[in-house]
């Protein structure tokens, strides 16, 4: 019996990023800040709640410290950031997102979001190989 392929993966990038909920919950106040930075799919998702945009807003920002340009080339809504049915954060990327982690050959980005009553924190890990 041969032994498995193992496939080396790589971490390609590392971003972190906290915010003040209260912040965020001031500035979604207003329709122009949550269509400029927020998708359909996310205002929808995360029913306007504020810990949860807080949430979403971390993750995109340290995804842009993964690829170590900040919004460079793209803004908040080419980082969309969806749940999956246990509620699991994960991001799809658009325009100018995409084409930075395809230059860095980038092929899966890992994020977690925590929070207390007051902060909202996100960890993303950019994985290539």
């Amino acid at each position: 019996m041969r032994p498995a392929r193992m496939i080396k993966k790589m971490i390609l990038g590392i971003g972190i990023d906290m915010i003040e909920i209260p912040r965020i919950e001031k500035a979604c106040g207003k329709d122009a800040f949550l269509k400029r930075c927020y998708t359909d799919a996310e205002i929808r998702i995360t029913q306007r709640n504020p810990a949860s945009l807080a949430g979403n807003f971390a993750v995109k920002e340290a995804v842009s410290k993964v690829f170590g340009t900040g919004f460079r080339g793209f803004g908040l809504r080419d980082i969309e950031v969806l749940r999956d049915d246990l509620g699991r954060p994960w991001v799809r990327l658009y325009g100018g997102a995409l084409e930075q982690a395809e230059r860095m050959g980038i092929s899966r980005i890992h994020v977690s979001i925590t929070n207390t009553k007051e902060m909202a924190a996100a960890v993303a890990v950019g994985e290539g190989g």
